[in-house]
């Protein structure tokens, strides 16, 4: 589904009509009729407006998932947050297998640095002992 069908959805789903959308983000009602219609792209900004305004994702409403709701972030889960967004986008866009090499190189990689971490510490800790 296109963006300026996501548009319409949203709003009917809302029970809001084009004005009061329109002046929620700040364009004449015709503007944003445009917006609806697909004549004339939507700028980020106004998506970004509209999409914390309908509480779904801005890859949803681009079409490009059919999961709504943005994942959030908590300070503690910052790195699983931003692997489960790179795999939700993987499963969407490639083949199993394509998804299974691209988590075996960020295991890869994590382990390389608990790896780098374990030397580095074990190093000082032998420093210490000295």
């Amino acid at each position: 589904m296109a963006i300026y069908q996501k548009l319409k959805e949203l709003k009917d789903e809302k029970g809001l009509t084009q004005k009061q959308v329109s002046e929620l983000i700040h364009v004449s009602m015709n503007h944003y009729g445009k917006y609806e219609r697909g004549e004339v792209d939507i700028p980020l900004a106004k998506a970004i407006i509209l999409a914390k305004y309908y509480g779904v994702s801005l890859d949803y409403f681009a079409g490009l998932t059919n999961i709504r709701k943005p994942l959030s972030i908590e300070s503690d889960n910052t790195d699983l947050y931003h692997v489960l967004v790179m795999f939700r986008n993987l499963m969407e866009n490639h083949s199993w297998n394509t998804v299974q090499q691209c988590l075996m190189k960020i295991y890869m990689e994590k382990e390389k640095q608990n790896g780098r971490r374990k030397n580095k510490n074990s190093s000082e800790v032998s420093a210490s002992e000295l």
